[in-house]
């Protein structure tokens, strides 16, 4: 893969390096906590947390850490997922020393004063009721919770209005003690720099390691059982989630997966759903299917906003192309034809330095083989026509499959 060169740091936090000549670089700190870590009570603690390191650490306070790179032309931020959380940047490459040094000056240093608390809990309250003002966002959410009912990987990352007001500081830092363990990071870096001087950036930045905590054991995926479910919204138009439990990313079918919902629904314009409920019959501008895969489990979606009239229609269509897949195996051509689809839209996912730096820390978190381009060929090959069947019948099958509908509150269905 690339020039990559793999080290570890004192504590246990492993470091994978690729180096080009290019003058942007790009590097982050990735946990493996996030929000499928909280307890019940914690919901939303693990956003918060993300919000709160930026707003003082032992060395800086929160002005200092947002001007550190942007006054050079870099940016700071991160993100909270269902499993893993990353603080990363990207800066002009002379700048990697402050942006190893602010990377973890925020993860190992930050103090959540109390006063930064109260106003970042009224910037996360306004996120939610932001993200409440559009169904076509949330929708993704809820149908995510009905799929994993009583789960903590099913509940909304950002918490709920009261979960996020109850927060306190000793609450964040017995989730930090419990989360962010040095044996459970990874640090990854994309950029003009040697391994040896990244190394050396990295060893003067780390601070002292304090001993690893009990290791925060994950629940189990919890049974799945198909459901149905219709709410009312304001929204002006009706918006529908059908789909069911999928493969883990470790799971050997988790390729030929991906691969039949890239036919089905991917970005592609030649995707069988667009094709046929937009190109065909213009009955939606966005429509999509998806694949979330988790370490243990998945789940697939396939998503269209349309006007009333045209839902019935529109969920027929989307049932008759999942049909086909249970049902009529892929033609040579049209197997070929997909998998040089799926591998171009790999290649040029990987041509952004930013997505290579962010989709590498995330497989070796998730303990994912760092494939080279002709192994990852060689197993795109691999997958023939009974696979493609065999995996849509198992995840397509109607009878497992779940669905949630938001509908003006006019509408019937």
């Amino acid at each position: 893969m690339d020039d990559l060169h793999q080290f570890s740091l004192p504590g246990g936090i492993r470091v994978a390096h690729i180096r080009n000549n290019n003058p942007v670089a790009h590097c982050g700190l990735y946990i493996r906590c996030g929000s499928r870590d909280e307890r019940e009570h914690e919901q939303g603690l693990a956003h918060f947390v993300e919000h709160m390191l930026f707003k003082g650490t032992r060395h800086r306070k929160p002005y200092h850490i947002l001007s550190r790179l942007d006054s050079v032309g870099g940016e700071i931020n991160a993100f909270t997922a269902k499993e893993d959380t990353c603080i990363y940047a990207s800066f002009l490459r002379s700048y990697y020393p402050r942006a190893v040094d602010l990377i973890f000056d925020i993860a190992f240093h930050s103090t959540f004063p109390e006063r930064e608390m109260r106003v970042e809990r009224d910037v996360v309250l306004e996120e939610i009721a932001s993200y409440k003002d559009n169904p076509a966002e949330q929708i993704f959410d809820d149908f995510e919770e009905m799929i994993f009912a009583g789960h903590a990987i099913g509940r909304n990352s950002l918490g709920t209005p009261s979960s996020v007001q109850r927060f306190s500081r000793n609450d964040i830092l017995a989730f930090i003690k419990r989360g962010y363990r040095p044996d459970e990071m990874v640090f990854v870096s994309v950029g003009d720099i040697s391994a040896k001087r990244l190394e050396r950036l990295l060893l003067k930045a780390l601070p002292d390691m304090p001993e690893n905590s009990e290791r925060n054991q994950r629940q189990p995926m919890t049974e799945y059982h198909p459901s149905t479910l219709a709410l009312e919204d304001h929204s002006h138009q009706t918006h529908l989630i059908l789909g069911s439990r999928a493969y883990g990313i470790h799971h050997p079918k988790s390729t030929a997966f991906s691969l039949v919902n890239n036919v089905l629904g991917g970005p592609g314009l030649n995707s069988r759903l667009n094709l046929n409920i937009r190109e065909k019959h213009g009955f939606a501008y966005h429509l999509e299917s998806y694949y979330n895969a988790y370490s243990d489990g998945g789940l697939f979606g396939a998503y269209v906003g349309t006007d009333r009239k045209h839902i019935a229609q529109s969920v027929r269509l989307i049932e008759r192309e999942l049909k086909q897949l249970r049902e009529k195996k892929m033609g040579a051509l049209q197997l070929h034809r997909a998998k040089k689809q799926w591998l171009g839209q790999q290649y040029l996912q990987q041509d952004n330095h930013l997505n290579k730096m962010l989709n590498l820390g995330k497989a070796l978190l998730m303990d994912m083989p760092l494939e080279s381009w002709s192994d990852l060929e060689k197993r795109l090959d691999a997958i023939d026509a009974n696979t493609i069947l065999d995996v849509a019948n198992e995840v397509f099958e109607p009878d497992a499959l779940s669905r949630i509908v938001y509908l003006e509150r006019t509408d019937e269905y």
